[in-house]
């Protein structure tokens, strides 16, 4: 324990410097910035930064994104409060009684109700990194190549379970994804698939460039769709939270919390249902269930807290297994890789200090989130009033330059546009984005543990089954698929009936 404290004091002292503490606050309020604005997403937003700090020391970038994946989530809810509208996915459980409570005339109120969940959720999210990360990074040095297959295939079944209405379509997304990943050389004899003689392909599809596509000029094309209504703002009074609040609703903070860390990290997830699943606790155990919606302050509390721990616990799973536990959280992990840190079991063997790294950016973060949340909000909600034709036509030249600037290849930037507008087509006919990028993430780890298990194994498919991690996870996800496809034929019978 007091091993960890004084590798987490090293961590702060490290990142105690001006310089960086004036990137942190920078970020984060960029992330805000990206949050509060409907339609740009916090994958989005990390994308963009990853291809803007390539050229930055690791630490120093790193922290820039994890201030900015921090800073999104949170600014979310200022338009989610101010106009009924979710600045990110994860901000829409907040609508229901953050917009009821801005009609009353409590705006100022909300908003500081939602400041205090999000530091409150980060730091017990931040908490559980802390101390769940080195005993997961432990557990997952026994696993072998059949329980990463498995592991890898979870995550994918998961992230098309739990985002979006129809499992199979989330499925199809994430089938598309591990196909996806299989362009290029293959990793053992390097021989081209689905490259059709183009030398570009030859290399394969790069993280970055698809998911600044799918996420950055996919939102684009949505929001051009979409005609932006006039903006008003309701007024609102102070932001200073009042300790009541907190007090009357510690139960409710302690538990939220909880929630979002759990499922941050379950792999591919994501913040969203997060904030849904802590909101629908909240409820279930509240003494006034009937006021939430109406403008309940436990309510708004417990979707702020949901979401915001859910960071933390989404970067877990990238330290220890290499799985991210949400889209931005794979966007982050790309970045680790391109910045050369290698997550995954080894990480708490050889490179601990990072986890604790890790820890301290995320407190800067949390640090940045309670100045704005109580000094800048006047200044911050007018950036609501940016006209979408000024904010569209920037995002997309950040967009294109983003891409080619990772590897300096015109190629990156015709994926880039090819992602959009596939990922714009697969909103439409609602195939969550999701499970499409876990699967790109996900296939190579599923492709190279699946190669080396047959070779260890001389192709024999039962140490699948036998070895006991591998069948919990191959009965997890056969009972998933199995549970889900029963309830579907179920609900389209009904339908029908």
């Amino acid at each position: 324990m007091f091993d960890g404290l004084i590798a987490f004091g090293h961590s702060v002292a490290h990142f105690g410097t001006p310089t960086v503490i004036f990137y942190a606050l920078l970020s984060s309020l960029v992330g805000v910035v990206i949050g509060a604005l409907p339609g740009l997403t916090a994958t989005m937003g990390l994308a963009l930064m990853t291809t803007l700090t390539i050229k930055l020391p690791s630490d120093q970038a790193l922290l820039i994104l994890i201030c900015t994946y921090v800073g999104a989530i949170y600014g979310g809810s200022r338009s989610a409060i101010l106009l009924n509208i979710p600045g990110t996915p994860a901000s829409a459980a907040s609508c229901l009684d953050g917009y009821a409570l801005a009609r009353q005339g409590l705006a100022g109120r909300a908003m500081g109700i939602a400041t205090t969940g999000s530091v409150l959720g980060t730091l017990i999210g931040m908490l559980a990194l802390a101390g769940f990360t080195p005993v997961l990074g432990h557990l997952a040095l026994k696993f072998g190549a059949y329980e990463f297959f498995w592991l890898a295939l979870f995550g994918v079944i998961i992230a098309g379970t739990l985002t979006g209405n129809d499992p199979l379509k989330g499925w199809i997304a994430g089938m598309a994804g591990l196909f996806v990943s299989t362009i290029g050389q293959e990793p053992m004899y390097a021989h081209e698939r689905f490259a059709f003689g183009v030398r570009d392909l030859a290399g394969g599809i790069q993280l970055v460039p698809a998911l600044v596509g799918a996420f950055g000029f996919a939102e684009l094309l949505t929001a051009m769709r979409t005609r932006q209504a006039p903006v008003r703002i309701n007024p609102f009074d102070t932001v200073i939270p009042k300790l009541r609040d907190v007090v009357q609703h510690w139960r409710t903070i302690l538990r939220s919390g909880l929630i979002g860390t759990g499922v941050g990290i379950i792999p591919g997830v994501g913040e969203d249902v997060a904030a849904w699943s802590s909101y629908a606790a909240a409820k279930r155990a509240s003494k006034t269930p009937e006021e939430f919606g109406k403008g309940s302050i436990e309510g708004l509390m417990a979707a702020e807290t949901g979401d915001n721990a859910c960071v933390p616990g989404a970067v877990i799973p990238v330290l220890t297994l290499a799985i991210p536990g949400s889209a931005p959280a794979a966007v982050l992990m790309a970045a680790m890789i391109i910045h050369g840190v290698k997550p995954g079991p080894m990480i708490m063997v050889e490179n601990a200090q990072f986890v604790y790294d890790v820890v301290a950016m995320m407190l800067f973060a949390t640090l940045g989130i309670l100045i704005y949340g109580l000094t800048l909000t006047k200044l911050l909600v007018q950036v609501l009033r940016v006209p979408q034709h000024l904010v569209v036509p920037i995002i997309f030249v950040l967009c294109t330059v983003g891409s080619f600037a990772i590897s300096g290849r015109l190629f990156d930037i015709y994926v880039m546009l090819a992602f959009g507008l596939i990922g714009f087509g697969l909103r439409h006919f609602g195939y969550p984005m999701a499970p499409l990028v876990l699967g790109i993430v996900l296939g190579d780890l599923l492709e190279k543990n699946l190669r080396r298990a047959l070779v260890l194994s001389d192709g024999d498919l039962t140490p699948f089954f036998t070895r006991p991690i591998s069948a919990v996870f191959a009965a997890l996800i056969i009972g998933t698929v199995a549970w889900k496809l029963v309830t579907l034929r179920r609900a389209r019978r009904e339908a029908v009936a």
